[in-house]
């Protein structure tokens, strides 16, 4: 069974938003992080928040993925560039924003400004948008490139966040599932 460690992005997910809803289908194979602070992230603050999530759900899994959104994706490769992880892992980043943007909230994050891409040691995919205000495709792109991630531009579709109006989001399930799959028969191997 695979287990899902949800990562918002700053302010968190709420309750009309994709990883809320997602969260709550999935029930007790889900666990979100918990961090000091959802509106001034601190990165090393984050990263601990994800280590306390996976630890809390791996004893009772085969495997997990991180399901990221914006912010919450460069805290989620930063904590796998050290993650001491005894079961299959996979990360899911839907919209992760570009840290030298000028959208990007840098008064509000600035533990994350510095941060670049880097090889994953898991099968991971970015999800994009081609409208995305923190990120345009081209950057997207080379994002999914440095993380040796998949890339899916799924539409015009801003943020892809609570304001998308993309309900329970089928598309980001489709590729949440194939994703799923990939860890799965890694696992079996």
């Amino acid at each position: 069974m695979i287990g899902h460690v949800i990562v918002p992005g700053i302010g968190g997910s709420d309750a009309t938003h994709w990883q809320t809803r997602w969260q709550q289908q999935w029930g007790a194979d889900a666990v979100r992080i918990e961090p000091v602070s959802w509106s001034h992230p601190e990165l090393g603050d984050w990263v601990a928040a994800i280590e306390r999530a996976v630890r809390a759900i791996e004893p009772r899994v085969d495997g997990i993925v991180l399901v990221a959104h914006s912010l919450g994706c460069w805290a989620v490769s930063e904590w796998l560039r050290h993650a001491p992880v005894e079961r299959p892992v996979g990360a899911f980043f839907v919209a992760p924003p570009d840290p030298a943007g000028e959208a990007f909230p840098a008064r509000d994050a600035p533990t994350f400004v510095s941060l670049r891409e880097h090889r994953l040691p898991c099968a991971s995919v970015v999800v994009a948008s081609a409208d995305d205000p923190y990120c345009d495709r081209r950057k997207a792109e080379g994002l999914a490139d440095g993380w040796g991630s998949g890339l899916l531009v799924a539409g015009s579709t801003g943020h892809i966040n609570s304001a998308s109006g993309l309900g329970d989001w089928a598309t980001g399930k489709d590729a949440l599932d194939r994703l799923e799959s990939r860890l799965a028969e890694s696992a079996s191997t």
